[in-house]
């Protein structure tokens, strides 16, 4: 049921059978950057090679002597030959002409194989691509029509530096999260950049078939699950529907893994119900007439009142998961950018108006804190704070066998949250290729591939092996015990610092063996549960610490680390 916007993205995309430039990866290391060149490189498109393309000059503002135009079908692309002194990644900028409407998407080949799309603004501009990997040599980048009728002025290319890394903290927008909420994020902070999670969205039409294929292929499952409340809107329920997502979400978190609800919201009222837009289709723009602009300034009214009953429904179930232990990486909203769900249709403000009702009503009315939200846009203008906002992402849909890191969004997410939140694969078509993701540096905490045909039509079974029995992806089997992971975690630091503090000389007799025994204890009284002894056992490793007669060599600086990993365990502790 994957929405009609994201189908025109995809119509014409070019198929594609394999991935490119895997065999980098055995010319260069993962993160290599390159630093003989330092120079921004402008290349013309007038100078390029064209395919049923001409040289214009009829439009105001275009760079160099012309742009190239106009890309009115699949088969027009104009190829830059670009030549670069050694293997390693550079930026791409495309500079467009979006001199018939804003939003038109051009998909962007290297070297022959599909790359990513970018997506024009208005007028003559320029646009990120994100990162490519070219080849020490001569390379071929190529511009093809997604969507049509637009020009292409010049492209840029930059060495890319050493990326920042993340500044992110172990903390939700809302205070007052659960442990297992604050577990979970956690994990997911501790995880960024190291890994990736494997996900499936997960559909009565197709349950158990996609697990269970997934299963069946691979030897694996998945370890985020994703769900949807969409039968539980009440114009759906009106109509028959009926659903049964909860208890499936905390079978799942019991069974070791993590869950995400989305929710393709029907409309409150107002359904067209006619052929082409039945009832059960009332989440999309086309098949409803109610305006959610209208009801969010009238709130008297009917409309707003119904929007209010809705989100109190799915709140319902939420706090059945809540008090089931179960967090929820949530999602709501979805795509709101692209116009084709109702929450979009009157442009960014409503929409954030109605995300902050949202959370304000789950919230703080209905005292839910076992959400993780999970903001899904790469447009600025759209994105309703960071204090509204606990993780970023997107939908990926590039076309089938597209395995490509689709850097461009990475990068564009990455400026949005100022580097500062986790960046994830909230749904996708084509899984990204692991062998690619840190080449690129595209650090995705999941990837979640949507359900039947397109897990099926847009991924080989040898992608799909591939993929699950990576390295870089973490699957059900091999998840850690989300429910005590920050706990684990702290054992696990405290454990590495004292080894490592013992190598260095700054651990040593007394003090040492004092460190060892009550670390033993600690864990022996944790796993026993028997947190007050824990405490107490984390009071006494602090004297030992502080007593100058056992301190030999320990520095200033490893004597505080070893405080601050007391004080946050004594603090998880105590929220017990």
């Amino acid at each position: 049921m994957k929405n009609e916007g994201i189908k025109l993205l995809v119509k014409n995309s070019i198929l594609v059978t394999s991935i490119f430039m895997l065999s980098f990866s055995l010319i260069i290391t993962t993160g290599s950057i390159a630093n003989a060149e330092t120079e921004v490189r402008k290349f013309e498109a007038e100078d390029a090679s064209l395919n049923e393309l001409s040289v214009k000059k009829d439009e105001e503002g275009y760079s160099g002597s012309g742009y190239v135009g106009d890309f009115e079908n699949s088969s027009q692309k104009v190829t830059f030959h670009v030549e670069v002194n050694e293997t390693a990644l550079y930026n791409l900028n495309i500079g467009y002409g979006a001199i018939y409407g804003s939003g038109k998407v051009a998909n962007v080949t290297v070297n022959e194989q599909p790359l990513s799309s970018f997506t024009m603004g208005s007028g003559f501009g320029e646009a990120s691509a994100g990162n490519i990997l070219l080849k020490s040599g001569e390379n071929t980048i190529t511009i093809s029509p997604n969507w049509t009728w637009f020009a292409i002025d010049y492209i840029e290319i930059k060495p890319v530096s050493a990326p920042e890394e993340p500044d992110i903290e172990k903390e939700l927008i809302n205070p007052n999260a659960t442990n297992e909420t604050k577990s979970l994020i956690s994990f997911l902070v501790d995880n960024f950049g190291e890994k990736i999670l494997a996900g499936q969205q997960d559909y009565p039409s197709t349950r158990p078939g996609d697990l269970e294929y997934i299963y069946q292929t691979t030897g694996k499952y998945p370890a985020v699950l994703g769900l949807d409340f969409i039968d539980n809107s009440p114009s759906r329920v009106e109509h028959g529907a009926s659903a049964d997502e909860t208890p499936i979400a905390i079978d799942w978190w019991n069974k070791g893994g993590i869950v995400a609800f989305t929710w393709h919201w029907n409309a409150p009222k107002d359904l067209i119900n006619e052929p082409g837009n039945e009832w059960w289709s009332g989440f999309y723009t086309r098949a409803t007439t109610f305006d959610v602009e209208y009801a969010l300034n009238h709130p008297e009214s009917e409309d707003y009142k119904l929007l209010i009953r809705d989100i109190d429904v799915i709140a319902d179930e939420l706090i059945k998961l809540q008090e089931a232990g179960v967090p929820v990486l949530w999602r709501p909203l979805h795509e709101a950018e692209g116009g084709w769900f109702w929450w979009g249709a009157k442009g960014p403000e409503p929409t954030k108006e109605l995300w902050r009702l949202m959370y304000d009503r789950m919230t703080n009315y209905h005292n839910l804190n076992n959400l993780i939200w999970v903001w899904n846009s790469i447009e600025e203008d759209w994105y309703p704070g960071d204090e509204y906002v606990d993780i970023v992402s997107f939908d990926s849909y590039p076309g089938d066998f597209n395995y490509s890191p689709m850097s461009s969004q990475h990068e564009a997410l990455k400026e949005l949250s100022s580097n500062k939140k986790i960046i994830a694969i909230a749904e996708n078509g084509p899984i990204p290729d692991p062998d690619l993701l840190p080449l690129y540096h595209a650090n995705y905490s999941w990837f979640s591939t949507w359900n039947g045909d397109v897990l099926r039509n847009q991924n080989s079974e040898e992608h799909l092996k591939k993929v699950y029995n990576h390295d870089y992806v973490i699957t059900l089997d091999e998840m850690p015990k989300l429910k005590l992971y920050r706990e684990n975690s702290l054992l696990t630091k405290l454990s590495n610092l004292i080894h490592e503090n013992q190598e260095k000389g700054e651990l040593t007799g007394p003090l040492l063996k004092q460190s060892k025994n009550r670390l033993l204890r600690i864990q022996d009284h944790f796993d026993k549960k028997q947190y007050k002894q824990v405490i107490q056992h984390l009071d006494q490793f602090e004297k030992s610490l502080n007593n100058k007669a056992l301190q030999d060599n320990v520095t200033e600086k490893t004597k505080a680390e070893l405080i601050d990993t007391l004080d946050e365990f004594r603090a998880i502790l105590k929220e017990r």
